[in-house]
């Protein structure tokens, strides 16, 4: 494989395809192209300013996993990217010690272990500034799940997972060891959750520990002095322990933390806690009842605690979010953003320390604002685009983040920190991506009501009123999130290159257009949020670049309820997609790994059931006429596998023509490169046959 590094082909020189076929014209075109992209996530910024970091994901050497490696660029764009890290089993986390030290989790062996030794888990390691190779300075049995560093320190904090009553490392190996020798995989819960996403809970649970100051690497022929193990939540304990939703003191005296709390017999909340390092002692600094504490960060001085607050969701009211200025010493709270109809997230001190900047989803964008302690509406600094992962540099020069939008991959970008509605300076890195298959437009359309429907449209080349080309309504999970940004896993490009336009609206649920459009479909999925689609799709298939005869729908989790919603409610499409979709709402509530937040908008079925009893797509399985292709992960715990397969029984039974593409060791996501390249197989051939009237074509590897 070519060096991610290097510049893509120029449009004039396309890149050569295999003895006897056309060269693609771009990595679209072409499956095994597509999944050897680059793909950046995370960026890092050493202490002065002078070093950025990121990883960057390839394909590994056998082509069965994505490869994290941490890659350094030049914040001031004047120098390419360049490789830092070339391990195995891949590197990530990259975070900057006070003194330039970049520390980074990582499963590769340690060089000092002997033959016999178990296959290692993520520990933390260091590499010097200067480079050379990295050494392993901290791990633990069952591996290193979260860093975090005091900024003018340097002390470390990590979080590793913690066998029950364990004193120590060494008692957590031995019971794990005892559990392994005795063949014991039983886990025996007495609270909710059991799992989450795609693992069980238990019965280890998250603590964070301090390791103190990390020693500098020892001279030749000594070893450097171990660091400190010191556990900060001895008290930790199931389902879900600690967590890493922490930071550190600029100063190292605290460690701020979001910790869960039971609320009521089966539900969960977080507060905001802070530990004193030096007594152990945690205080709790904010609870509230009705409302969830997350992500904080301290300003430089240390003064001050931002955090997100969102209110609790009920069966008439949404969440809604804002940011809270809070006193470490005291618990004082003062709301930051009161009057902000957008959900603000990840904030983070300016250098000074007299603002707060911002991430929130806004009209199809997920832009940077920035808030003044002093009060005031918060000012949005960036025009267009998505963008995360926001580093702040400590002399008040510069701020870095990573951008993307529907037709840009994930890119690191210089931003002005003073300046509104910016365009961002793009840096050199290894995540170009070359041409697309076709272009990006923006939509609107307007339902019956008046509402105002913004889309994203990706239309493939050659498409117009001579040519118009098959349209794929595509609908979103979450379903509080919008279309706003890159997304290696559901990438319409794919679809572009085989000649679909793709449609991406933002419908009521959707994120980014105020709180009186949740508020539209709360509770009430089949109403508003349906209707805005097919308003959505109407505005579409009137473009004269659109044949209105060639439809397809499709959607994942959320998106797939959609899909599933569709199918019961129309036969405008000629087939429809749906992954890890809601199918049976009842029995979906009381098997995801978080009932009682599903239960907080749908009601209890026993109780309130007319929200069951509406939207639930399988009551309405007799109106099903549309081909449908059902996909679903057997490790899928937010969506249970018995969605897809009550919906794939329901299907068959009534003759509906089906295909059932199931992952048995998939989750909610597909997250390999054979198994994505089998899923994008499968739903181009079956809208092949469906759409386009083409012969269906088995994927070879099935």
């Amino acid at each position: 494989m070519s060096d991610p590094a290097a510049s893509p082909p120029s449009p004039a020189e396309p890149p050569e395809g295999p003895a006897g076929e056309p060269a693609p014209a771009t990595p679209f075109h072409r499956l095994a192209d597509f999944v050897a992209l680059p793909r950046l996530a995370g960026l890092a910024l050493s202490p002065d300013g002078s070093r950025l970091v990121t990883t960057v994901a390839t394909l590994g050497p056998d082509g069965t996993r994505w490869q994290p490696a941490l890659w350094e660029l030049d914040p001031a764009g004047a120098r390419p990217a360049r490789r830092l890290t070339r391990g195995g089993s891949g590197e990530s986390g990259p975070v900057f010690t006070a003194g330039g030290d970049l520390l980074f989790t990582s499963a590769r062996p340690d060089p000092d272990a002997g033959k016999d030794a178990p296959d290692p888990k993520p520990a933390l390691w260091s590499l010097a500034p200067g480079g050379g190779e990295a050494r392993l300075v901290a791990q633990r049995s069952a591996g290193i799940s979260g860093v975090a560093v005091a900024a003018d320190t340097g002390e470390v904090v990590v979080v590793a997972g913690t066998m029950p009553g364990a004193a120590d490392g060494g008692a957590d190996e031995e019971q794990r060891e005892r559990r392994k020798d005795a063949g014991v995989t039983a886990l025996l819960h007495e609270s909710y959750p059991i799992r989450f996403w795609d693992h069980d809970l238990g019965p280890a649970v998250p603590h964070v520990f301090w390791l103190g100051r990390l020693p500098a690497e020892a001279p030749a022929g000594t070893a450097p002095e171990a660091p400190g193990w010191r556990d900060l939540t001895p008290d930790a304990g199931p389902p879900t322990g600690a967590g890493d939703d922490l930071v550190v003191s600029p100063d190292g005296r605290l460690v701020a933390r979001a910790e869960e709390v039971p609320d009521g017999p089966a539900g969960r909340r977080t507060r905001l806690v802070v530990t004193a390092v030096a007594t152990g002692v945690t205080r709790v600094l904010v609870d509230e009842p009705l409302a969830d504490l997350g992500g904080p960060a301290f300003s430089p001085d240390g003064r001050w605690i931002v955090c997100t607050r969102e209110s609790a969701s009920s069966y008439s009211e949404p969440p809604d979010h804002t940011l809270l200025l809070v006193d470490p010493e005291s618990g004082d709270t003062r709301e930051l953003t009161p009057d902000f109809d957008r959900w603000p997230s990840a904030p983070q001190f300016d250098a000074a320390g007299t603002g707060v900047y911002f991430l929130a989803d806004d009209d199809g964008r997920h832009a940077l604002f920035r808030v003044s302690l002093d009060g005031g509406a918060p000012v949005r600094m960036t025009r267009d685009g998505a963008y995360s992962d926001l580093q702040v540099a400590r002399d008040g020069s510069a701020l870095y983040a990573l951008r993307s939008a529907y037709d840009s991959p994930p890119a690191p970008v210089r931003l002005d920190p003073g300046a509104a509605d910016q365009q961002p300076v793009e840096l050199p890195s290894p995540g170009a991506v070359g041409p697309l298959p076709g272009m990006l437009r923006e939509l609107q359309a307007t339902t019956a009501d008046g509402t105002r429907v913004q889309s994203w449209l990706v239309l493939p080349e050659g498409a117009g009123p001579d040519s118009p080309a098959p349209l794929v309504l595509w609908v979103h999970g979450g379903p509080l999130m919008s279309w706003n940004s890159w997304s290696w896993r559901w990438t319409p490009w794919v679809l572009a290159a085989r000649g679909y336009a793709v449609l991406l609206p933002n419908p009521a649920l959707s994120q980014g257009f105020g709180q009186d459009f949740v508020r539209r479909g709360w509770g009430e999925w089949g109403g508003a949020p349906y209707t805005d689609l097919m308003a959505a799709v109407d505005a579409a298939e009137a473009l004269p670049e659109i044949d209105p005869t060639r439809t397809a729908a499709m959607g994942g989790s959320f998106g797939g309820y959609m899909a599933n919603w569709i199918a019961t409610q129309t036969d405008r499409f000629a087939a429809i997609v749906t992954h890890a979709g809601l199918w049976h709402l009842d029995s979906f509530s009381g098997t995801t790994d978080s009932a009682w937040y599903w239960e907080k908008e749908l009601g209890d079925p026993l109780a309130e059931p007319r929200r069951y009893d509406q939207n639930s797509p399988h009551r309405y399985a007799d109106a099903i006429r549309t081909p449908m292709l059902v996909i679903h992960g057997d490790k899928d715990y937010r969506v249970p596998v018995g969605e897809g397969l009550r919906l794939w029984y329901d299907l068959q039974k009534r003759g509906v023509p089906s295909k059932f593409l199931y992952f048995p060791d998939e989750n909610h996501w597909v997250l390999t490169p054979g198994n994505a390249i089998v899923w994008y197989e499968t739903v181009l051939a079956f809208l092949a046959e469906h759409v386009l009237g083409q012969e269906w074509r088995r994927p070879e590897l099935l």
